[in-house]
């Protein structure tokens, strides 16, 4: 990199929002509620916490400890650290997980942009068949079905979207770490928190808001079993963004007196935060609305289910465009977060300027993005191990790439890193007491590489 500006984050403060923007995504604004819908509420959210300060934090620090070590990209940080060993292969596999990643999120970057535009359009809700007071929501489901539908099987109108996206990550990164990430985040996120406030301000005045909150905070503890375990865990990964070297880039950027552990803790405590209040704005319309028996998964919840919501309310628009510009602001700082980890890989290894890494790197997803786009449309037909390319890209990231570099980089850190590698970087050479870091060794050693290998077995004995 060509400049200091591009090489670290300028506060303490530039840093951490700039590390919750990566982890804060679509995973904490609709993978987790649907999440919590499938498996019990309140006794999901109480093993997904639990999951996060005994799972989580404790494999954050892996990564903040060795990219701030390593002062390098994800490639560089193992080369540097261990230049006789093979070990680099575990950045580039977290460079070859972040861009597949990158690949499918651009679309449904795309998608929030587009239902955002349409929000403010009015398009969204045009044609909608009236729903009664009271909240009759007769047909109300079949309508937006079909919209969303039509929105993601039109050729061109999505990947226009994508490629919007990919336009604004290239402006942004190209402003590097300060300019770009830094400045990005420090404005998105409190706007975010702020638009999560006023939607649960919003929710909480709603009839069924009671009920709603008892079923989302009240244990019932029948619920659990080893799914639900296995399930909370893949969720802690997949909402803090672990094991796609996404974490390693940016702890490169931190300052050599930044207090890792705290700001793991503070990063997984606003991870945490945003994933509560969307169960305040979900839940409490969920249960005013009978909409439990909808299928909140994913792209149902965001895209069919909300919009149901929003047209019961009073200013339907106005919540309607809150929400969605909510999404969209979560889902792009997380594709900032997942380019950089190529960008820094390009500059630092090839020597190149800010600028040319960035088209570099995103030039291809115009094309790579659209191809994923399309497997909604035209290229329906065309199947990966029975899957669709969008599909497959999706579950190749998520139940391969990202558990097998999380168990990879926890036995490097906990048996191969040079010795005391953790203890160094937890206490800053010994200049801040660090009263937990043999537990976290004990943990990143011996409980997360069994823990991950679950995550990634799971699946196949479905």
């Amino acid at each position: 990199m060509s400049s200091n500006d591009n090489k670290q984050f300028s506060s303490r403060l530039g840093l951490v929002v700039a590390t919750v923007g990566s982890a804060v995504g679509l995973g904490n604004i609709w993978r987790f509620p649907a999440e919590a819908q499938a498996n019990g509420g309140a006794a999901f959210l109480l093993l997904y916490v639990a999951c996060v300060f005994l799972l989580g934090v404790p494999v954050m620090l892996a990564e903040f400890s060795l990219g701030r070590a390593g002062r390098s990209d994800a490639f560089g940080v193992f080369h540097k650290l261990s230049p006789r060993g093979k070990w680099w292969l575990i950045g580039e596999l977290g460079i070859l997980a972040s861009y597949t990643i990158g690949c499918f999120y651009m679309v449904v970057t795309g998608w929030t942009f587009e239902y955002l535009f349409n929000s403010v359009t009015g398009d969204l809700y045009d044609g909608m068949v009236q729903v009664a007071a009271g909240g009759d929501f007769t047909n109300a489901d079949i309508f937006f079905a079909e919209k969303m539908h039509q929105y993601i099987s039109t050729p061109w109108p999505p990947i226009i979207f994508t490629w919007l996206v990919i336009l604004i990550n290239i402006a942004v990164l190209t402003g590097g770490v300060q300019k770009g990430i830094e400045r990005l985040s420090n404005i998105l996120m409190p706007l975010l928190f702020v638009v999560l406030i006023v939607l649960c301000c919003l929710t909480l005045t709603l009839p069924g808001a009671s009920a709603g909150l008892e079923w989302f905070l009240k244990p019932d503890f029948s619920k659990i079993n080893a799914m639900t375990v296995i399930n909370a865990m893949g969720q802690t990964f997949f909402s803090l963004s672990l094991g796609m070297g996404t974490l390693i880039t940016y702890a490169s950027y931190y300052p050599a007196n930044t207090r890792l552990t705290f700001t793991s803790v503070i990063v997984a405590m606003m991870s945490l935060v945003v994933a509560v209040l969307m169960g305040f704005v979900i839940f409490p319309a969920v249960a005013t609305y009978g909409l439990t028996d909808h299928s909140l998964v994913g792209a149902t919840l965001v895209f069919q289910t909300l919009p149901e919501v929003f047209a019961c309310l009073p200013g339907t628009r106005l919540w309607s465009i809150l929400f969605f510009a909510l999404l969209f602001m979560a889902a792009l700082t997380s594709t900032v977060s997942i380019m950089e980890v190529t960008i820094a890989f390009l500059s630092d290894r090839f020597k190149l300027s800010r600028a040319k890494a960035c088209v570099l790197t995103l030039t291809p997803l115009l094309l790579l993005s659209s191809i994923c786009s399309l497997s909604f449309s035209s290229l329906s037909d065309v199947k990966l191990f029975g899957m669709t390319i969008f599909d497959f890209l999706d579950n190749f990231a998520t139940n391969i790439l990202l558990p097998v570099g999380s168990i990879a980089i926890c036995v490097y850190l906990g048996w191969f890193a040079p010795k005391g590698l953790l203890h160094k970087e937890l206490t800053n050479n010994g200049t801040v007491r660090s009263l937990l870091t043999g537990v976290i060794l004990f943990i990143i050693r011996y409980i997360a590489p069994v823990m991950i290998s679950a995550i990634l077995i799971a699946p196949l004995l479905k």
